[in-house]
């Protein structure tokens, strides 16, 4: 669902710093909110950081659904990934396109992810705590897809590696939940709240489109599951 909201420009203007005033460019605002309660909403997953040559999608255990929550939290829908991160690099992501931009058009772009996880702080295993699981959000004006690179299944747009960003991406935080909580707990990150403080830009192409794409990316090996059931975006630039 897209829509116009005259809230969402003054969280723009507080996350950007941006001020209105009677010589400043008129500021463009488009929204898209999810809610996977009620559809998938033409999302759909993939996975790159395994190895291609000797890929066993069962050893991987590979999943993308749309299922129910956890039963704790609620008889409703959602878009379930799970993975077992043998690679040590798992990135386990879900994508759209967005239409109805401005072509070639450079915008800001606000993230709001709500998740379940179950991924408990100061808990440790292989390669990496569970902790080391970090949400990541970009956008691209060409469709993310997993290309062959040395033998191995990788990205072909610049997402950043673990909890480092990419000149298509931004680094949301990880997905740890406190050690006392129960099985699944949900959570909301976003990059208007992330440590790094920093708008995403991304350009849309000549039709005025982008790829929108949210995901896991994981040092930790062993099985991850996520429960993703919503996103919110805001874009955002000056014409």
């Amino acid at each position: 669902m897209c829509c116009r909201s005259i809230g969402s420009i003054a969280l723009l203007m507080f996350v950007f710093g941006c001020s209105l005033s009677d010589d400043s460019p008129a500021i463009s605002v488009f929204t898209s909110s999810f809610d996977f309660s009620q559809s998938q909403d033409d999302w759909i997953g993939d996975f790159t950081g395994l190895p291609s040559n000797d890929f066993d999608s069962t050893l991987y255990e590979l999943k993308f659904e749309y299922t129910d929550l956890p039963s704790s939290l609620g008889a409703r829908k959602s878009i379930m990934m799970s993975g077992n991160n043998h690679s040590h690099d798992l990135f386990m992501f879900m994508k759209r396109k967005i239409s109805g931009l401005i072509p070639n058009t450079a915008y800001n772009l606000v993230f709001e992810v709500e998740l379940a996880s179950n991924t408990r702080e100061g808990s440790v295993g292989a390669g990496g705590s569970p902790g080391s699981i970090y949400l990541k959000a970009g956008a691209s004006d060409i469709e993310p897809i997993k290309v062959i690179y040395y033998n191995q299944f990788v990205l072909n747009i610049d997402k950043g590696l673990q909890n480092k960003s990419g000149s298509n991406a931004i680094t949301l935080g990880d997905i740890s939940i406190p050690s006392s909580a129960p099985d699944y707990v949900l959570i909301t990150r976003s990059n208007a709240s992330s440590s790094s403080g920093q708008p995403f830009i991304a350009h849309t192409n000549s039709d005025g489109e982008l790829w929108l794409f949210i995901g896991t990316d994981s040092g930790f090996e062993g099985t991850t599951t996520v429960f993703y059931t919503k996103v919110n975006i805001v874009f955002s630039t000056a014409d």
